[in-house]
């Protein structure tokens, strides 16, 4: 499986392509905006989008998938439910942000911790990690050890949790039990930032390193 960055809105929310190199098959992981940008590199790769993927419901990540989903006829898979009410509040975060009015953007597919997605001949497990937001989702390809975080974690930092419903106890818990025990060799693609190791993390990330718990 091939990843694709793709810096997307004022934001700079890292989207992500995922293809497989098989049958050249993608998904796009929180296209958040500039779509002219995520077509370009789906046409520049030979690729056909087989469907949409949504760690949570802020508007950097979510904004761009309902245009994506009706020029492409594909479904969108994800977040949890629990943010159906940030879903429900799309259009006015887009105002708030100065983002383009979104397209009308409803889920095909609810996940929940354990629940896997396909597209091509891979499989992403996902791991359901509350905190930053109430329905956020990690994305895990085990062959590549690649994990796709979205902001729960990223180098040096967390995700914010003043956010409605956010909970700093859940993101550490997140993190620590669900994140953790993937393994220190994870590569993992944050929202926004560099992309780092759990191994990294947990040695030198001030807000979660090992050394703060013990």
């Amino acid at each position: 499986m091939k990843v694709i960055l793709i810096p997307v809105t004022p934001f700079q929310q890292n989207c992500s392509i995922l293809l497989c190199e098989t049958t050249r098959r993608a998904a796009v992981v929180d296209p958040g905006g500039d779509l002219d940008l995520i077509e370009t590199e789906l046409a520049r790769q030979g690729a056909t989008l087989e469907k949409i993927l949504l760690t949570h419901g802020h508007v950097d990540h979510c904004a761009g998938t309902g245009a994506l989903a009706r020029r492409h006829d594909v479904p969108i898979e994800g977040p949890h439910q629990d943010d159906q009410f940030w879903i429900d509040q799309l259009e006015a975060s887009c105002a708030r942000f100065g983002f383009p009015a979104p397209e009308p953007l409803a889920p095909d597919r609810w996940l929940s911790d354990g629940d896997t997605v396909r597209f091509g001949e891979q499989t992403l497990e996902v791991l359901y990690c509350p905190g930053h937001t109430p329905g956020h989702v990690v994305f895990f390809h085990r062959p590549t050890r690649l994990a796709i975080v979205g902001d729960v974690l990223f180098a040096g930092s967390i995700g914010r949790t003043d956010f409605p419903r956010g909970n700093h106890a859940d993101l550490i818990r997140s993190i620590r039990e669900k994140l953790w025990p993937l393994g220190d060799d994870v590569t993992f693609v944050p929202g926004h930032g560099p992309v780092s190791t759990f191994g990294e993390q947990r040695r030198t990330n001030p807000f979660v390193a090992d050394t703060r718990f013990g």
